[in-house]
């Protein structure tokens, strides 16, 4: 199991700005934590060499792009032997519309989010490579209507130090 880093408030701060804002510079970033440039930048060195910063990228409308349509599937699958899950989740890796996918644990084993440009397109998918992998049991799919919140994955509100791990 991971050990979980030991940060303090300004480390928290800088994530908190990081993650509602990734180009922002380093000394408007030092500015709104309250130190000096230099010492930030070191600080979000050393985030990033940890391995909690993991990286930093564009938020794209994919409305806007032509792609219309988002959904998530789940999938079961027939055998779930370490060797069946590293060869599904291998799978995944190699499918464009497969924007994001979890591994779980219920009725399924896996949670894809498909991102497609419209319904033929996402249906094309789901029978030509869901239903027709190896060891694939079961596809349900849920087509979105709308998204009605897009934050980003860690709540730092309110956090002034994280919990260090064991």
């Amino acid at each position: 199991m991971p050990v979980r880093a030991e940060l303090d408030e300004i480390d928290i701060k800088i994530l908190r700005e990081l993650q509602s804002e990734g180009r922002i510079t380093n000394v408007e970033l030092s500015e709104r934590v309250g130190i000096s440039a230099p010492p930030c930048l070191r600080r979000v060195r050393k985030l990033e060499e940890a391995g909690i910063i993991e990286g930093y990228r564009a938020m794209l409308n994919a409305a806007s792009l032509g792609y219309d349509l988002v959904a998530f599937c789940m999938i079961g699958l027939a055998q779930q032997s370490e060797i069946h899950l590293r060869a599904f989740a291998d799978r995944t890796l190699h499918w464009p519309i497969v924007r994001q996918c979890w591994m779980v644990s219920g009725e399924s084993d896996f949670l894809l989010h498909c991102v497609a440009t419209d319904l033929a397109e996402f249906q094309d998918f789901v029978i030509d490579d869901l239903t027709a992998a190896d060891n694939v049991d079961t596809v349900r799919s849920m087509l979105t209507i709308r998204q009605i919140k897009n934050e980003g994955p860690v709540d730092l509100h309110g956090k002034s130090r994280l919990p260090s791990g064991r």
